[in-house]
């Protein structure tokens, strides 16, 4: 069973460097939907290990099961960030352009940052 493992600190380094690098990516050129990418991305991974771990069979049940409930928690708090840097990046593309925002909801938010 292939199962791509991103508790592992090698693997997890170079996901958070990728994702960073979108980020400041999408910053720079002040477009949302490059973060966007990393969005997808990590919501393909939780659907995918979700699905390995609904599939176990018993003789691997001991061996991934915990290895896959990180994976899903790593996975799960990679989108929060990657979803929170695409909201903040549409706020910066829609001030620089004088147009209105996808959803002005956490205005609050971005004003305290």
């Amino acid at each position: 069973m292939f199962i791509v493992n991103v508790s592992e600190p090698i693997t997890l380094l170079l996901f958070t460097i990728a994702t960073v690098l979108l980020i400041f990516l999408g910053k720079e050129i002040k477009k949302p939907y490059i973060p966007a990418f990393a969005l997808f991305a990590y919501l393909i991974l939780v659907v995918m290990h979700s699905v390995q771990l609904a599939n176990l069979t018993e003789e691997y049940r001991e061996v991934y099961y915990d290895i896959l409930i990180r994976c899903i928690s790593i996975d799960c708090i990679m989108i929060f960030v990657s979803f929170f840097a695409y909201l903040w990046i549409d706020d910066i593309a829609s001030k620089f352009c004088k147009k209105k925002s996808l959803d002005n909801s956490l205005d609050w938010f971005w004003n305290k940052i």
